[in-house]
């Protein structure tokens, strides 16, 4: 009897969590895409779950040694707050790493970075 009450509140505890697990800016898609090898890009794109707040949301890709090789800031799309993305620098072949930054609008924080390679 014991353990079935602590199931139960188990599942209750997961059934009232649930909705505040999703409620982060995640990627859903990245172009490039994730450990992909592409001709040189001239953009690094992610689109997330959630809306994003444009002020402390940020994307930033690196070479190999880790010097910068973006051409401008990064910027949330202002038409579709889901989409961030930055100019690229002419890229020579090579593996390079994006670090994302993404605040959600309702405040929640997320970051996360991937690689992709320059053939």
């Amino acid at each position: 009897m014991k353990t079935e009450v602590i199931r139960g509140a188990l599942a209750a505890s997961l059934f009232v969590a649930a909705p505040f697990a999703f409620a982060h800016a995640v990627p859903k898609h990245q172009v490039p895409a994730a450990d992909s090898t592409v001709s040189a890009p001239h953009e690094v794109a992610i689109d997330f779950g959630e809306a994003l707040e444009p002020s402390f949301s940020k994307l930033d890709v690196t070479d190999a040694a880790g010097k910068p090789v973006t051409a401008a800031k990064s910027a949330v799309d202002a038409s579709d707050k889901k989409h961030m993305s930055v100019a690229l620098g002419d890229l020579a072949p090579g593996t390079y790493r994006v670090n994302w930054t993404a605040v959600a609008a309702d405040g929640h924080r997320t970051q996360g970075h991937y690689n992709f390679k320059v053939k």
